[in-house]
């Protein structure tokens, strides 16, 4: 990855959008804000991570709307794809560059789906942190995939 598409990646790690807006697709980068603060808003999503920072797990779940914070991770991880993508512009990219983040998106859903039931060290995370942590594996899955695939296409 190019240093203009790793800018691009951290800017949507911020906030789903800037790197549309950094690449110059402004509809498509408005419509991701728009999106963000829609999912954001009607899941209640920053009430439960301030709730989780000061460690109240049961506060958190029970602010959290399930329901709309379920579309979050691949809203997230599809903004991050598609700002590398656009940032590569003519450059050739990896045909399965997407690899690593749809794998993301799945198990940050999953560790949602479990995070009321899912606990470490017999610490429940909840709705913010385990969900983090389920990045990990999509991240390496992913990567491992994207290897694999490529070695075996050449």
């Amino acid at each position: 990855m190019n240093k203009n598409a790793f800018e691009k990646l951290l800017w949507s790690v911020a906030l789903p959008g800037f790197g549309q807006i950094l690449n110059q697709k402004y509809i498509k980068g408005i419509l991701f804000i728009f999106l963000e603060f829609l999912v954001n808003i009607q899941s209640n999503f920053n009430e439960a991570i301030i709730s989780s920072f000061h460690g109240n797990i049961d506060t958190s779940i029970e602010e959290i709307n399930f329901k709309w914070l379920m579309f979050y991770p691949c809203l997230y991880f599809f903004s991050m794809w598609d700002a590398v993508k656009d940032a590569n512009g003519k450059e050739e990219i990896s045909p399965f560059l997407f690899l690593p983040f749809v794998f993301s998106a799945y198990f940050v859903t999953v560790g949602l789906i479990y995070s009321t039931k899912i606990k470490l060290f017999g610490i429940l995370l909840g709705p913010v942190f385990l969900p983090m942590l389920f990045v990990i594996p999509g991240v390496l899955i992913g990567l491992a995939l994207k290897k694999l695939i490529t070695m075996y296409i050449k």
